[in-house]
């Protein structure tokens, strides 16, 4: 196993090698291989044999070249998670959705320019369950020349947050399809791959420990790797300053708690200013509803100053109760794009498509299942149906029959969302998608409902950056909520949790042609069906159309 400082020589290492931008070029063979973590070995998916994944390193505006080798016994895509993919929709990644699976055996070579992102994001996994152990760190450093925004650190690390299981996830997922129930929860976090002091299991006491210097300043590129679980973060007695999140900047502020959901990335700036000594970090599961399940074992790590007398005693950090809803708020409502002449905030003024789309939980009857009945999730009531062939090679080349484009752009039938509901909890079932032409603008409300009870949804979108221009409680009226709207420094990102009992506003441009899918980063509720996708036009010329698909696209 690697010690626990490698993370950092290999950032000073390979750094200076990023010189200009160019072509970057990696290989990720996808195999099996045995980890033991609980006191138990088991085999999991792995990229390289690593867990967490390699991390890619890149500048802004190189051309990243992954070829994708499957060794492993399931099918597998690689998303690159919060990558723009500007005309390159046929490598983003999920499957049925852009591509269909790399079988094993087979390779598949993913091509992708970064241009105007510069930051943290994630890649994983993004068929069934297997991003529970495929995954890993993207780190985007700026251009040549241009400086970082915020005070220069004196050191970089990447800081992976995830849960573990002792079964294959596949083998979990599976085992509640059939019952029709919700999955077992995780049996532990884990941080950078390490689970920290678990009591009973002496092999996982040793975790994850981040050598500092006292004086110097750190820039933790923090992200949550998790399926299903949004993560508080703290390191004892240190506050931390927020630089960025999602690959955009932000107006720095300073906290001693994080809240990161499934697929979002956070840059923090880390001062060792506190006395010689071990200090605790943890991540612990944040969770609105009573309804919901989690797993409460908390992952830890050690931020260690070099010059601390061992054994250092350890200070403990004050874990937030799980359902800390006011300091899971005002982490979110703290957060602003810069909005600097630089890095300006290209928020959409005028909206040429309003959407409201209810997310939320519903009940489907199902004889085989325990109950009778299936848990099932949904947007407008529809409950996403997986095609069998590629969304995009159906939409590029017009084959019948694999979707429709009639997605409803409202809610079929209003009710008070944060309310009871209707009496009938069930969903439809389709492949329905939603048509954007090329370069309009877009207002998308996602409104929790409590159907079955309100929780939290981190939704994802593909392909696209957005704009998260407003936030509530309850209902979302659309003569009153919008006179609170920020539309002058609005955070920027790729994933966004609508609040339980509440909804969010976000807007973005549809300048990017293709078929972009639009989920909850929960894995479950994907699962589940809470999903749906987005058409978007070609605009006029090859620079706004998409153009053929890769020879080696995998085939169904």
């Amino acid at each position: 196993m690697k010690p626990a400082s490698w993370p950092l020589i290999f950032v000073f290492l390979l750094l200076p090698l990023l010189t200009e931008a160019r072509v970057r070029h990696y290989k990720f063979n996808v195999v099996q291989k045995n980890f033991t973590r609980l006191c138990s070995t088991k085999s999991i998916v792995t990229v390289n044999g690593k867990f967490p994944g390699p991390t890619l390193y890149a500048r802004e505006g190189d051309n990243v070249v992954v070829k994708v080798v499957n060794h492993a016994q399931y099918n597998v895509t690689i998303h690159w998670h919060g990558i723009r993919q500007l005309l390159t929709a046929w490598y983003d990644g999920p499957a049925y959705i852009t591509q269909c699976p790399i079988q094993p055996g087979q390779s598949f070579v993913y091509n992708f320019t970064i241009a105007g992102q510069r930051g943290t994001l994630l890649w994983h996994g993004h068929i069934n369950w297997l991003r529970a152990t495929v995954h890993g760190a993207i780190v985007i450093l700026p251009k040549l020349g241009v400086p970082y925004p915020f005070p220069t650190p004196d050191k970089e690390a990447v800081v992976v947050l995830a849960e573990w299981w002792k079964l294959d996830t596949e083998a979990v997922i599976n085992e509640a399809l059939k019952s029709g129930l919700a999955p077992n929860v995780s049996d532990a976090h884990t941080i950078n791959g390490h689970l920290g002091p678990v009591s009973g299991c002496s092999s996982a006491r040793d975790g994850f420990t981040l050598q500092v210097d006292s004086g110097k300043t750190y820039l933790l590129r923090l992200i949550n790797a998790a399926l299903n679980e949004d993560l508080f973060f703290k390191i004892a007695g240190h506050r931390m300053t927020v630089v960025e999140v999602d690959a955009s900047y932000v107006k720095p502020f300073t906290t001693d708690t994080l809240l990161i959901t499934p697929g979002q990335t956070t840059n923090v700036l880390l001062s060792a200013d506190q006395g010689a000594g071990r200090y605790l970090v943890t991540a612990s599961p944040f969770v609105d509803s009573p309804l919901v399940a989690v797993d409460n074992r908390t992952g830890t790590a050690t931020v260690q100053y070099a010059n601390a007398v061992f054994p250092a005693a350890l200070t403990a950090a004050a874990i937030p109760p799980q359902n800390s809803t006011p300091v899971a708020s005002s982490f979110t409502d703290s957060l602003r794009s810069l909005n600097s002449k630089q890095y300006p905030a290209y928020v959409p003024a005028v909206v040429d498509h309003s959407l409201l789309f209810t997310v939320g939980l519903g009940v489907n009857p199902c004889p085989s299942c325990v109950n009778g009945s299936r848990v099932v999730a949904d947007m407008n009531n529809v409950t996403f149906t997986m095609p069998t062939t590629a969304l995009l090679q159906a939409h590029y080349f017009n084959f019948s029959g694999v979707f429709t484009e009639d997605f409803p752009g409202q809610p079929l039938i209003p009710f008070n969302y944060t309310g009871s509901g209707p009496s009938n909890p069930g969903t439809m079932n389709g492949t329905r998608l939603y048509r954007l032409p090329y370069n309009a603008s877009v207002q998308l409300v996602l409104q929790d409902t409590g159907i079955i009870g309100p929780e939290s949804h981190p939704v994802h979108l593909h392909g696209y950056n957005f704009f998260v221009v407003g936030r509530g409680s309850g209902n979302y009226d659309p003569t009153t909520s919008p006179s609170k709207f920020n539309l002058v420094d609005p955070v920027e990102r790729n994933t966004m949790a609508v609040p339980g009992g509440g909804w969010i506003a976000i807007r973005f441009r549809a300048d990017n042609p293709g078929v972009w899918f639009l989920h909850c980063h929960f894995e479950v509720h994907t699962t589940w069906g809470l999903k749906m996708a987005f058409v978007v036009d070609d605009g006029n010329g090859p620079n706004e159309s998409l153009p053929p698909p890769p020879k080696d696209l995998p085939a169904c």
